[in-house]
């Protein structure tokens, strides 16, 4: 492969393209699939890319005709073979978090490298084919220049769930509760004036939120690098509806309206950098005091608490002012940058589970005519793809229901009857009150009473909750083995 294949090759492996979403449907993929295929390669992988640039430069009158000419004159140029994958890749059939990770010890393999110093740049670096292409080219020595900077964003840590206060402080033992916030995730560099606010996904999300920019370009601290979340609160302080806060993020915004209309306010609880000094290898007692200095009035609410009274009480502050619980996090714990560990703990009251959407079924009633039944699947992060775990349809607003049928439409794989399929892309927040043995699902588990909470465009379908996380719940909830797997994964 040549040097500057490494990093599309990366990509494509680990299911996904360079560009993101480049409009293309079903419908125009199946389409150029029906022309035939070649006899033989005649494609390298900066060609195949090069077709795909020019595709998400379209816009306007005619692109989606232009995008559906080029695709199947691409598609007429490979084998079938090929053909098979693409379809795979651009349907997001491949996009698994577990390949990412298999990709990673592939990389370390194939440079000579162990592989603990190679994910951590590429947690760093936040991609992976970038790393790949430094460490094939000049080896180890290439790692170094992976470490924490200033406007290149990294990895956010992620959390564990807890059943309960008790269960966190005996995991952990004395610990910093912090309020658990139902935001959108921010991670904020400063250097002097200039402000970035990335979000959960690494994306540039600067101009959808200068009330961020300007509140950390008060700050006193000339670089900073801070995580945290952004909340849009109703005139009583009291957080609105996830769904609510994601208004601000959305493709095409008239950003003084909706500040108006909208106001965003955030809130941090991590410092990574401050001042010349990276603190992600720094116990996070230390991180704490660093991000006291530098943002006191904007952190997130915050006790070192070390009995289960005492958190309860804590755990009750956060729910009457409105939040979904709290964090409980381990006080030497560093930031381990992409990693879900024991760190950090989530201690929710009601049950949740971020899942994705796997089909979806025509409404009857007041939903005829709007995609409704939502399919649920968890993620499968042995064998790859998504476990179905039941359906719902409640919680489900006419907005919600009017936007979801677009949404689902544009990744409509196939139909059966009055199913469509769709790409596991969307993922969705799902509450339940209880989980039952089933030989319905190919997990041998599904959902009792499961009802939307709301769409997360935060995550991506590599984010999901997985089957493992599911089964751990039922033997937490049941005290009993969960039930054997008995049909194969489910691709949509």
């Amino acid at each position: 492969m040549r040097d500057d294949e490494i990093e599309i090759g990366v990509a494509y492996l680990s299911g996904s393209l360079l560009q993101g979403r480049i409009g293309l449907g079903w419908s125009a993929i199946s389409a150029a699939r029906l022309a035939g295929a070649a006899g033989g390669p005649a494609l390298d992988l900066a060609d195949v890319n090069g077709i795909f640039d020019r595709i998400a430069r379209l816009s306007g009158p005619g692109a989606a005709r232009e995008r559906s000419r080029l695709v199947a004159d691409l598609f007429s140029r490979l084998t079938r073979d090929e053909q098979d994958f693409l379809v795979r890749l651009l349907s997001g059939d491949l996009r698994q978090g577990a390949l990412e990770g298999i990709l990673g010890e592939a990389v370390a393999n194939a440079a000579g490298l162990p592989l603990g110093p190679v994910r951590q740049a590429a947690m760093m670096a936040g991609d992976l084919g970038v790393v790949a292409k430094a460490v094939l080219r000049e080896g180890g020595p290439a790692l170094a220049r992976y470490t924490l900077q200033l406007f290149r964003p990294v990895q956010p840590m992620l959390a564990s769930p807890a059943e309960s206060v008790a269960e966190a402080l005996a995991l952990v033992g004395e610990a910093a509760f912090e309020f658990k916030l139902d935001g959108a995730r921010i991670q904020v560099h400063k250097a002097g004036r200039e402000v970035k606010v990335f979000s959960r996904g690494l994306r540039d999300v600067t101009a959808a939120v200068p009330e961020v920019v300007e509140t950390v370009r008060a700050f006193g601290s000339g670089e900073l690098i801070l995580d945290g979340e952004v909340l849009a609160l109703g005139s009583n302080g009291v957080p609105l509806p996830f769904q609510e806060t994601m208004r601000r993020f959305g493709r095409r915004l008239d950003v003084d309206t909706m500040r108006r209309e909208l106001p965003l306010t955030p809130f941090f609880f991590d410092c990574l950098y401050a001042d010349g000094k990276a603190l992600t290898g720094e116990p996070q007692r230390l991180r704490f005091a660093a991000l006291l200095e530098a943002a006191a009035d904007r952190v997130v609410p915050h006790r070192v608490i070390s009995e289960v009274a005492g958190a309860e009480r804590f755990l009750n502050e956060a729910l009457g002012a409105g939040h979904e619980g709290v964090m409980a996090k381990a006080l030497d714990a560093p930031y381990a940058a992409g990693s879900r560990g024991r760190g950090w703990l989530k201690i929710k009251i009601a049950r949740t589970l971020d899942l994705v959407v796997l089909a979806a079924e025509w409404g009857n009633g007041r939903r005829r005519g709007r995609l409704s039944n939502l399919h649920l699947g968890a993620r499968d992060a042995e064998r790859g793809g998504f476990v179905m775990l039941g359906k719902t349809f409640k919680g489900l607003t006419d907005e919600i229901l009017e936007w979801q049928t677009g949404a689902l439409l544009e990744r409509e794989t196939a139909r059966d009857g009055h199913i469509v399929f769709v790409r596991p892309e969307l993922v969705v927040e799902i509450a339940f009150n209880d989980l039952q043995e089933s030989p319905q699902y190919p997990g041998g588990l599904a959902l009792r009473f499961a009802r939307v909470k709301g769409y997360r465009p935060d995550k991506s379908a590599c984010e999901a909750d997985t089957l493992g996380t599911v089964q751990q719940i039922y033997q937490t909830m049941t005290g009993r083995t969960p039930p054997a797997t008995h049909l194969t994964t489910q691709r949509p």
